[in-house]
């Protein structure tokens, strides 16, 4: 009983080449996203660093300005000694 090529079952066959399409697919997309997640994270990468470099600069802004309102203390401290003497003068 040997069998002929038209007796022949393709139904396996086809059956696994639609799911290699199926693969091949689903492999494009994951490439696709992939491309993009990394170009995203590049992205995110540039955007993390110009805000780090941000709050070093405001964290530069927030200490000179500690400095300069202690600075203005000190002033203010000197200025109401000054006045102080010069009330005892003029009494």
């Amino acid at each position: 009983m040997a069998k002929t090529s038209s007796s022949i079952d393709l139904e396996p066959v086809d059956r696994l080449a639609e799911k290699v399409k199926l693969l091949v697919g689903v492999l494009e997309r994951t490439r696709s996203e992939q491309t993009r997640l990394a170009e995203e994270n590049t992205r995110l990468a540039r955007e993390l660093e110009a805000v780090r470099a941000r709050l070093a600069a405001a964290e530069g802004e927030t200490a000179e300005m500690r400095l300069l309102k202690a600075e203005r203390d000190q002033i203010r401290t000197r200025v109401s000694e000054m006045l102080e003497q010069l009330e005892a003068i003029s009494l």
